[in-house]
C-alpha cells in the first residue's frame, strides 16, 4: 500500500510555495519522498520556512524566484525548470485575489488576477506538460477553488480565473490522460489563509461562513496535504480531469 503514496525519486515544482496552501502542499510531498522545487515572487534565496520543512523530511529544496504576473519571467522560470531536470509533478498553486464589487473592479485588476490565476498557469503546464508527454508519465495539479463552481461575492476576476481552472483541467486530461500524464485539481474550501483574512475578521461573513460548512470550522493549509500527495501519486493513475473539493463539505450542503 506505501508504494502507492511514494515519491520516491520524484521532482516537484510547487508555485506559491512560500506561506499556506502552497507550503503545505510542498511538505506533503516532501514527506512522501519527493525533492522539491520551490517558486514564489518574493521566495528567499535560503532559508524560508518551506525550505526548512522540506529538509526536515530528508529532501532536497530549490528556490526559484518568480513574479506569475510577469510573461517573461514564467518563461525564464520555464528555462530554469528545463535546465535542473525533468519535472515528475507540476502543481499550479500560485494566485492572487482582488476584492472589489464587479461594478468597481478595474480593468488592471482584472488583467492582473487573470495572469497570475490562469495564463500563467496554462502557459507553465504547456510547457512542462509538452516534456511530460513526451516521457509518457507526469502529475500536474491545479489549485482550483469553490468559486470553479460558484460565483462568489465581489470577485469577479478570481471566479472567473477559477472557473477557468477547472475547464484547463479538463481540456488537458482529454488529450494527454492516454499519454500517461494525469491531469487534475484540488477545489480547497474556506482555508484559513491570508488570502481569507478579510472573511474572517468580519464577523458577519466569518459567522455566516461557518455556520454552512457541515464540518463546522475553517480548514486549515495541512487538510490539503492528503489530496496532493494522492494526485501526485501512482495511487491516483487512473483519475483524470476531476476537480476535487476539500471543503468540509460545503459544496454538499
Amino acid at each position: 500500500m506505501n508504494a502507492l503514496f511514494d515519491l520516491s525519486g520524484r521532482t516537484a515544482v510547487v508555485t506559491g510555495a512560500r506561506r499556506g496552501i502552497g507550503l503545505a502542499m510542498a511538505e506533503a510531498l516532501a514527506v512522501a519522498g519527493a525533492d522539491v522545487v520551490g517558486v514564489s515572487a518574493n521566495m528567499e534565496a535560503t532559508g524560508s520556512e518551506v525550505e526548512q520543512r522540506v529538509r526536515a523530511a530528508g529532501r532536497s529544496f530549490t528556490a526559484l524566484r518568480t513574479d506569475l504576473a510577469d510573461r517573461d519571467a514564467v518563461r525564464r522560470l520555464v528555462a530554469d525548470l528545463h535546465d535542473l531536470g525533468p519535472v515528475d509533478i507540476l502543481v499550479n498553486n500560485g494566485g492572487t485575489i482582488a476584492r472589489t464589487p464587479a461594478a468597481e473592479h478595474s480593468d488592471e485588476m482584472w488583467d492582473h488576477v487573470i495572469e497570475v490565476n490562469l495564463t500563467s498557469q496554462f502557459v507553465l503546464s504547456r510547457e512542462i506538460g509538452r516534456a511530460m508527454v513526451a516521457r509518457g508519465r507526469g502529475k500536474i495539479i491545479f489549485t482550483a477553488s469553490l468559486l470553479s463552481f460558484q460565483g462568489g461575492i465581489t470577485v469577479p476576476g478570481y471566479a472567473a480565473a477559477k472557473s477557468g481552472l477547472a475547464g484547463l483541467t479538463r481540456a488537458l486530461s482529454n488529450e494527454w490522460a492516454a499519454h500517461g500524464v494525469n491531469v487534475n485539481a484540488i477545489a480547497p474550501g474556506y482555508i484559513a489563509t491570508d488570502n481569507t483574512r478579510a472573511l474572517r475578521e468580519d464577523p458577519e461573513r466569518d459567522r455566516a461562513i461557518l455556520t454552512r460548512i457541515p464540518a463546522g470550522r475553517w480548514g486549515d493549509a495541512d487538510d490539503l496535504a492528503g489530496a496532493t500527495v494522492f494526485l501526485a501519486a501512482p495511487a491516483s493513475d487512473y483519475v483524470n480531469g476531476i476537480v476535487l473539493p476539500v471543503d468540509g463539505g460545503w459544496l454538499g450542503r
